[in-house]
């Protein structure tokens, strides 16, 4: 039995396709989220020098990071506006990746970086708040 690809499958696959991006980076993103609140510990490790000079200790600071990915990444999957969110998390990223440097971490992390720039560069799309709007 032969697949035969029609325009139609093409329509629908790339209508798909910003919507599977901005749920699935979100979903990622709420997975680092929830990992940084669950055991901030571990994650001090990654944090930059400048950190010390805050008025807030090494570990709350692990949580706020953890709670801005955590609700930035719930209003990235629910598509609440979108270039918004998509751009703050672009920024934040980015810093990561300027932070954590060449490694496996800062390539991962750049990776997130260009989905989430990519969602900023899309707008809005399907099964989103904003399209409700």
């Amino acid at each position: 039995m032969l697949l035969y690809y029609t325009y139609d499958m093409k329509i629908n696959m790339q209508l798909l396709s910003p919507i599977i991006l901005r749920i699935g980076i979100g979903l990622v993103i709420i997975y680092f989220g929830l990992q940084q609140i669950s055991d901030p510990s571990a994650w001090t490790a990654y944090l930059p020098r400048w950190i010390e000079n805050l008025p807030v200790s090494d570990i709350n600071f692990v949580y706020l990071n953890g709670y801005f990915e955590l609700i930035f990444g719930a209003l990235l999957i629910l598509g609440f506006q979108t270039r918004i969110v998509s751009f703050l998390l672009s920024l934040h990223m980015l810093g990561i990746v300027l932070t954590v440097g060449y490694n496996e971490i800062g390539v991962r992390d750049f990776g997130i970086f260009v989905a989430v720039f990519a969602v900023f560069l899309h707008g809005q799309s399907g099964w989103s708040v904003d399209e409700s709007r």
